[in-house]
């Protein structure tokens, strides 16, 4: 095979002029979409590759996208949620000929308000926020000019796109299925002042609990992270409720073995419900009951929304939530 294939290669294979290939693998107008599509075909089996650094100069565009990770996220306690997150968004730009620059984001340069240093050096052409960042950052990042979007959080001042699982729904379900198993005292795992992920899922399980009658007992409101989003021992009450929904799995895994230290057994004495579907729900003895988050359909839309945010800046795609689905495993014990 041929080495450096050339856009003149594909256009003399197809009869068709070199203007009209470009046309396609660009995705500009005046190609159809099927002519479109026969020349990217032919162009991968032939071994085109393009010329990114001319691509680059002659269109102004970097073809990188910054994905920013607070450290907090990036750490051992939150590694498999959120790489697995920043793996997605990676394939789905590279299927689009961007690539993903991750930046974790330490914690002096978020309280201080420093920008990244690759959106300095013009290095990106939008950015990806995966997981909550602070108040102040949110109005700094809302200063910049390029295109960007939130993942997996969201603000209600901030006039930025944004894509999250549906946390309220999700651990509505969650908790309406505890109930449907006999459970009345039920307790929520989570810092209320955390993310706005944990607020959501909190208040689905308290609008389950309101819509089945039952008063929330404070005092089964545990916290599992501090207010730097450091895991902390979590405290378990005195008067233990039948069953506990935690804000993920990794604080269930985390609950769960805090639990048996104390004798109680999981699900026997108490039934564990979560979020995510992530390593931890399957690691864990028993298996989680979790909702999934569906990280492939959250990373496309975000890789979509900033693409075409880059195409045209006047785009605005608000806040979208993505369903997710319960995954049934062996920590909920039907009683009463």
């Amino acid at each position: 095979m041929k080495n450096n294939i050339t856009m003149r290669d594909i256009a003399d294979k197809l009869g068709v002029s070199s203007v009209t290939v470009s046309k396609a693998l660009n995705d500009k107008d005046g190609v159809s979409d099927e002519l479109k599509q026969k020349i990217k075909v032919l162009a991968e089996e032939m071994g085109y590759r393009y010329n990114a650094l001319a691509k680059s100069m002659k269109e102004g565009l970097s073809y990188n996208i910054g994905v920013i990770i607070p450290e907090r996220f990036a750490g051992m306690d939150h590694q498999s949620f959120y790489l697995n997150v920043y793996q997605s968004i990676t394939r789905v730009l590279e299927s689009h000929e961007y690539y993903g620059i991750l930046h974790i984001l330490n914690s002096k340069d978020e309280k201080q308000l420093q920008l990244p240093r690759i959106y300095h050096e013009k290095k990106v052409d939008g950015f990806i926020i995966l997981g909550q960042i602070s108040k102040e950052y949110i109005e700094k990042i809302e200063s910049i000019e390029l295109p960007k979007v939130f993942l997996d959080f969201y603000d209600e001042h901030a006039d930025i796109d944004s894509v999250v699982t549906d946390n309220f729904n999700g651990a509505y379900e969650m908790t309406n299925y505890l109930i449907q198993n006999g459970h009345r005292e039920i307790g929520y795992v989570g810092n209320l002042y955390s993310t706005s992920s944990i607020q959501d899922r909190f208040l689905g399980y308290y609008k389950s609990l309101l819509e089945h009658n039952l008063k929330l007992n404070e005092t089964y409101i545990l916290d599992d992270r501090d207010e730097h989003g450091s895991y902390i021992d979590i405290k378990i009450p005195d008067q233990m409720p039948t069953a506990f929904v935690c804000n993920c799995d990794q604080v269930a895994h985390n609950l769960i073995q805090k639990l048996t230290k104390l004798g109680i057994n999981v699900p026997d004495d108490c039934s564990v419900v979560s979020f995510d579907n992530d390593v931890y729900a399957t690691i864990t003895s028993p298996g989680l009951t979790t909702v999934e988050v569906d990280i492939e359909e959250m990373a496309s839309h975000a890789v979509n929304f900033i693409l075409a945010k880059i195409k045209d800046e006047t785009k605005s795609f608000g806040r979208v939530l993505v369903k997710g689905k319960i995954v049934y495993r062996n920590s909920v014990k039907k009683i009463g």
